[in-house]
């Protein structure tokens, strides 16, 4: 039986800590602003270590909807763009495989710290929306 509001987990890779702990406590009040219940927050180092968490998160019966939040910087190389697409594909996978909403708000890949700055609310607060409008419309 769902529950009357939906319980959120978040689920935050530090990679840049400051941006991460902004982001965190963004998806926080946005949580409680949407009428929503916030369960735990989960930390982990990086976004390689995400799609873990979150099946683990996902698999739990009173976790309804999971936040996932994070920052893919842009490098010299392509890795941060090979990242970005295993990352998002596995966390849509578990979304799917679940049949629970996965609010995602990684800034990036191959974006500038400065654009990551910018963009750390926003991506955030979108995220939880994401999350917890797919939640109610499951319920329908």
């Amino acid at each position: 039986m769902a529950s009357a509001k939906p319980r959120c987990a978040i689920l935050a890779a530090e990679f840049a800590k400051a941006i991460a702990d902004a982001m965190i406590a963004e998806a926080s009040l946005e949580v409680v602003a949407l009428g929503a219940e916030l369960l735990k927050v989960v930390r982990v180092p990086g976004a390689y270590e995400l799609p873990l968490l979150a099946d683990a998160l996902l698999s739990q019966s009173d976790v309804d909807c999971l936040v996932v939040l994070g920052y893919i910087e842009r490098g010299e190389t392509q890795h941060g763009e090979v990242m970005g697409y295993v990352v998002h594909q596995a966390l849509v996978n578990l979304e799917l495989k679940y049949r629970k909403p996965v609010g995602i708000g990684i800034i990036g890949p191959g974006a500038s710290l400065a654009q990551a700055e910018n963009r750390k609310a926003e991506y955030a607060r979108a995220a939880v929306r994401a999350a917890v409008s797919s939640w109610h419309a499951l319920q329908d």
